[in-house]
């Protein structure tokens, strides 16, 4: 298949991707002929039902996950096209991870967890963005503190900064914010928020919650492994409204 080169302001897109697990009767088809490209300097979230592909899509464009057909771009370089050790560089040098789950090492300080990806590449942070990163994410006085003796969203803060930090094209998250109280996860949505409008960050976003979701100049929604609608500049009764459609 033939394809034009993606676009300048491309950060992440696929052409036409398929996933299939397993085989014969019991192949399940995640994602179904998925066309869909995101700007970069723009924050957008991905919703729809359970089992709509969502995260499946997320973790393709990572390069977390093979697609069973198809191209996927980040910026101009192909990584569907690239071996295990050309992936690997691509992740590290140009994407940044938020999941649900921290994962950060315990006894690592907050700053040293951040730190860490930048570390195991040979680098240092550029002292001007770490210390534009840690205002960003209110975390200045929290640097020496271990992930014990920081609060749930905190961690998460962690977890945003360390993404940050690198620089990277693009952020990917999966749920974020699936694993904090409201006033937490409204709090690491404000970050990634201002990431994007005052940092110039991209990030990718799968989230569930309409109210997550507003927080994004876009959502694509996903039903059963196709992309079936999109809403700009997203309220929470908007996206509500389309998730009861998609629903029904």
């Amino acid at each position: 298949m033939t394809v034009t080169p993606a676009t300048t302001t491309s950060a992440a897109r696929a052409v036409g991707i398929t996933k299939v697990y397993g085989s014969g009767d019991t192949a399940v088809h995640a994602l179904d002929g998925v066309t869909v490209e995101f700007e970069r300097g723009r924050f957008a979230a991905i919703m729809g039902p359970s089992g709509s592909g969502k995260s499946t899509l997320l973790h393709c464009l990572a390069g977390l996950d093979r697609v069973t057909d198809g191209q996927v771009f980040l910026g101009d370089v192909e990584i569907s096209a690239t071996n295990e050790k050309q992936l690997t560089l691509v992740r590290r040098e140009k994407i940044g991870f938020v999941f649900q789950s921290f994962n950060l090492i315990p006894t690592l300080t907050a700053l040293e967890n951040m730190s860490l990806p930048l570390a195991l590449a040979g680098r240092k942070p550029d002292p001007e963005w770490l210390a534009r990163v840690m205002e960003t994410v209110g975390l200045a006085d929290r640097a020496g503190h271990r992930p014990n003796e920081l609060s749930g969203g905190q961690q998460q803060r962690v977890a945003v900064a360390r993404a940050l930090l690198s620089r990277p094209d693009v952020i990917f998250a999966d749920e974020p914010t699936g694993n904090l109280d409201s006033k937490a996860g409204a709090e690491i949505l404000g970050f990634m928020r201002s990431a994007v409008s005052d940092l110039g960050q991209t990030i990718v976003m799968v989230t569930h919650d309409p109210v997550a979701a507003a927080y994004a100049d876009r959502v694509v929604f996903l039903a059963d492994g196709q992309i079936v609608s999109e809403l700009l500049d997203p309220t929470v009764d908007a996206v509500m409204d389309r998730m009861k459609r998609l629903g029904d």
